[in-house]
């Protein structure tokens, strides 16, 4: 029996359980980490935390969710010219796990500084690499494909759900660090988990489909330590000031995704077809970063919002700020598995990736405008069922862009850049990311109307447009939906 026709994991390859709990356990740490950053970095010392302005703050997670997704080039090319995609996950998953410590140990500004290198340079890795291998269980034209991606984000939406609610609480009752420390043992339970399961991952997950010769080795190392000891003379001499952090993961992400369409778009390895394939996934891609720009505020402006103008309190008990952000993971553990029945029902029937897209983006800009009927009240003005009720219209927006675009880049990926096309998927979420920190300093109680409306017609506009242009992109797409 082949890897494909395996079905014993709901219905899907066996080896795709090791890869699920690799993913839930990775996103337990990060999202359980992240639940905390923000209010760590402006809080108070007497509370607990560092002090910094909020807009600064929100620059530093701004800037830091655009590099982990940024850093995803980096594993990518790990991947497909040095050591493969499930080594590269596996070290990766190890420098999360001491990113986690760092955090949990070191005091100040010198553990988030290390610490968030770290997570961001491991998560790059985690991410790129282990949806890559998910698409490596299926053979092309596999209808189940889309299916497992949904069953693969319930996996990430697992652990996001968990992190925060636990974190959130130790936080609360025993201190910032103790909830580093907790994210950090996640990732070691979810290494030791990947450890035991990952020979049952076909060859094909061990391949380096796009070697790079051996005299070239020497030359790679030295332009990685060039890069990295620029960043740090940068950094030290005061250039890569914390509140520009953002603008500047903004440029580098847009300008690495243009230099890699151009790369795989200019190179002789392709097909016509495949060149097809990655010029209709432009539009996708701007679509994608515009999605996130608003969404990835869950993690800036919605926690500005959730500490200063949410009513928290329940049965008279003030939730942790964190908590918040595990109303999106609940939507989605109970959504993904319609959403994946739905598309398996409909099989060649579905929407295409395009109309799936234009539908997620428009609907996200939807959601910001739900904030204008709740907008200029003061201090605990804002229900939490209200804000619930907009997370579950960001969870919908979700569900059809998010799965689909993981899916969606490896089926229109060329053969020789496999990895590297799921890095391009997450450039735009790099970028969106970035941005979402830019947009985060316009933000205020007195310009919310201004703010949630202006940002909500855009992104309704942008799904507009794309919609417009399924019919041109589908044909593209050569076959692929």
């Amino acid at each position: 029996m082949t890897v494909t026709q395996e079905k014993t994991f709901f219905g899907q390859p066996r080896a795709l359980s090791t890869l699920f709990g690799v993913e839930l356990w990775e996103r337990f740490s990060f999202y359980g980490m992240q639940g905390i950053l923000l209010i760590y970095l402006y809080y108070s010392a007497a509370d607990g935390g560092l002090g910094i302005s909020e807009d600064t703050a929100t620059s530093i997670v701004g800037a830091y969710g655009g590099a982990v997704y940024l850093s995803t080039i980096l594993g990518a090319w790990l991947a497909d010219r040095l050591l493969g995609s499930e080594r590269v996950l596996f070290l990766s998953a190890v420098l999360v796990m001491c990113g986690h410590l760092a955090l949990a140990t070191l005091p100040g500004l010198a553990g988030v500084a290390v610490g968030l290198v770290l997570i961001a340079i491991g998560s790059g890795g985690v991410k790129a690499n282990a949806t890559s291998l998910v698409g490596t269980l299926y053979a092309e034209g596999d209808e189940r494909r889309d299916a497992g991606f949904s069953l693969f984000y319930l996996g990430i939406n697992l652990g996001a759900l968990a992190g925060p609610l636990l974190t959130g609480l130790l936080q609360k009752t025993a201190g910032f660090h103790v909830g580093f420390g907790l994210a950090a043992v996640g990732m070691a339970i979810g290494l030791a988990q990947y450890a035991v399961g990952r020979r049952r991952l076909p060859d094909s997950a061990r391949e380096v489909p796009h070697p790079l010769p051996a005299g070239r080795r020497a030359a790679a190392a030295v332009t990685f330590g060039v890069v990295a000891a620029t960043i740090a003379i940068l950094a030290a001499t005061g250039v890569l000031a914390a509140d520009r952090l953002a603008t500047i993961v903004v440029v580098v992400s847009a300008a690495a995704a243009v230099c890699y369409f151009v790369v795989i778009l200019a190179s002789r390895e392709i097909t016509r077809t495949e060149r097809r394939r990655v010029l209709a996934f432009i539009p996708m891609f701007l679509a994608s970063a515009a999605f996130w720009s608003l969404y990835q505020q869950q993690f800036t402006v919605v926690t500005l919002y959730s500490d200063q103008r949410l009513d928290r309190t329940v049965l008279g008990w003030q939730l942790p700020v964190s908590w918040v952000q595990s109303i999106n993971p609940v939507f989605i553990i109970l959504l993904s598995g319609a959403f994946a029945a739905l598309w398996t029902r409909l099989g060649d029937r579905q929407p295409s990736a395009p109309v799936k897209f234009a539908t997620g983006t428009a609907i996200m800009g939807v959601a910001f405008l739900l904030f204008l009927p709740l907008a200029g009240g003061g201090p605990n003005s804002a229900p939490l069922l209200a804000l619930a009720g907009i997370l579950f219209v960001f969870t919908v927006a979700e569900l059809l862009l998010s799965p689909v675009g993981l899916s969606l880049a490896t089926k229109l990926a060329p053969r020789a850049f496999q990895t590297q096309m799921v890095a391009l998927f997450f450039l735009s979420v790099a970028l969106g990311t970035a941005l979402s920190g830019v947009l985060a300093r316009y933000y205020s109680a007195d310009g919310e109307v201004a703010y949630f409306g202006v940002l909500g017609v855009v992104a309704i506009v942008l799904g507009s447009a794309l919609a417009l242009g399924t019919r041109s992109i589908t044909r593209l797409m050569d076959g692929v939906r």
